[in-house]
């Protein structure tokens, strides 16, 4: 078996619910306004899987039938998808396998990650890995989130932010192009600042942490948006220091899209203009572990080969992460 020594991205897929939720709706249901979720998040609408049949498998589903129609890919070469989520259908079974049974990837095994808003990095990272080691020629990485299914509608503080959508890349092994280097980090001890609290084994649900609405997202936004300005500078510089690249080398940056100040103040530390950095929170909001496949699959257009990618993220856990490619699409 060849070894091509690196993983492309060959093709890519997304998927948005048809529902938009915008911020003149917000106004209705908690004490905000258009002006101030602008200014302090960069969103004016986000997409909502508003059909309560319909689950994160379906999304993802999606987007993975988006991009094998895009780019003529026969679903039976598909031989692992990798889903990287934190709203999954159920906690078990895992979402994985009804992604693949869904979508008609009859020859592909797959299985759940869960790194919150990094979980489609270091789900690409893993599926470099299987590229890298000769292992498999065809791995779909999948960032899919139903974010409104956890989103506390009183709570304007997060209910402004988040927003549903899938996004999927098609590694294939390449000897020019593809995934250089990544650097992924996790700080425990940031996970208090943006959590659920209920749902797991250490706290199950009951009936009265359900009145209490502990069963929603909640997070401290100022320790978590100072965190993540540091988080994502500090491991993009490292991983161009350590490729020796200058902010002139990359030509285009597609961070996390949580915040648009966060985006900004990132691209402010690394000496980056904004030009060069690709943003779509305007139309989604966070999506969590969608938002960089959304991002590679509303702006593939603009990626010529060649073209050298920093991908950032930061989410809870705290994780945190980069990763630089090299287009090949």
């Amino acid at each position: 078996m060849t070894n091509l020594n690196k993983a492309a991205i060959t093709a890519v897929g997304g998927y948005v619910p048809e529902t938009i939720l915008d911020n003149a709706q917000l106004e209705k249901m908690v004490d905000t306004s258009n002006e101030w979720i602008v200014a302090r998040t960069g969103i004016n609408e986000r997409r909502i899987l508003s059909n309560p049949e319909k689950a994160t498998s379906d999304m993802a589903a999606e987007a993975v039938k988006n991009l094998l129609a895009s780019s003529g890919i026969n679903p039976a070469e598909i031989e692992c998808l990798i889903l990287a989520t934190s709203t999954p259908d159920k906690l078990l079974a895992p979402t994985a396998p009804v992604v693949c049974d869904k979508a008609g990837l009859t020859n592909a095994w797959g299985f759940d990650l869960n790194a919150a808003c990094s979980g489609f990095l270091y789900a690409l990272s893993v599926g470099s890995s299987l590229i890298e080691s000769g292992r498999h020629k065809k791995v779909l990485v999948i960032g899919a989130d139903a974010m409104s299914r956890i989103v506390d509608y009183t709570d304007r503080n997060t209910c402004i932010l988040f927003g549903d959508g899938a996004g999927a890349v098609l590694l294939e092994p390449s000897a020019d192009y593809g995934l250089q280097d990544f650097i992924l980090k996790t700080d425990g001890a940031g996970s208090e600042f943006l959590s659920i609290a209920v749902g797991g084994s250490l706290n199950p649900f009951h009936e009265d942490t359900l009145q209490e609405r502990q069963h929603f997202v909640r997070q401290d936004g100022k320790t978590v948006f100072k965190n993540a300005i540091a988080g994502m500078t500090g491991v993009c510089t490292e991983i161009t220091d350590r490729n020796t690249l200058a902010a002139e080398d990359i030509d285009w940056v597609i961070p996390h899209q949580a915040n648009i100040r966060i985006i900004n103040a990132v691209a402010d530390n690394l000496k980056m203009p904004m030009d060069k950095v690709k943003v779509n929170i305007q139309r989604y909001g966070n999506t969590t572990a969608a938002t960089i496949p959304l991002c590679l699959w509303d702006f593939q257009a603009d990626f010529k080969p060649g073209d050298k990618l920093l991908l950032t993220a930061f989410g809870a856990g705290f994780t945190f992460g980069s990763s630089y490619l090299v287009w090949g699409n």
